[in-house]
């Protein structure tokens, strides 16, 4: 594995505790950003793999997707569609509250649920057992 590799997926696992630090403490709109960015950085480690290149700036996760070549469970896919949309809404606010009441504690369990799953499914990708 690459070190830069290494480095990405250093950086999903310390998102990953910031996201639940962030649960615990019911700032849940960051919840669903850092999960967003847990899944992101994840993706780019396998785009790393795959390319030998350093992944592309961007957060459109489903492009990641496709770069990498990344197999993932329909379920999860679909999962990876909502967050990537959330992303957006995250990034770009137009109404906090809005967005804060979209998020309430058992939506954004499931999210972080959710981000865990593909997160253990991206670990267990082939390309990143070297």
């Amino acid at each position: 594995m690459r070190q830069e590799t290494k480095n990405w997926l250093d950086m999903v696992d310390y998102d990953l505790t910031t996201a639940r630090q962030m649960f615990k403490t019911g700032r849940y709109v960051y919840v669903i950003f850092m999960c967003h960015l847990a899944i992101e950085k994840a993706f780019k480690t396998i785009v790393c793999e795959e390319t030998n290149k350093v992944p592309p700036k961007t957060h459109d996760l489903i492009h990641l997707i496709n770069l990498g070549k990344i197999k993932l469970r329909a379920n999860l896919l679909d999962f990876v569609g909502i967050i990537n949309n959330a992303g957006i809404v995250m990034r770009y606010p137009e109404d906090l509250a809005k967005i804060i009441s979209s998020y309430p504690k058992g939506v954004t369990k499931k999210y972080l649920d959710k981000t865990l799953e593909v997160i253990k499914c991206i670990k267990e990708d082939l390309r990143l057992k070297g």
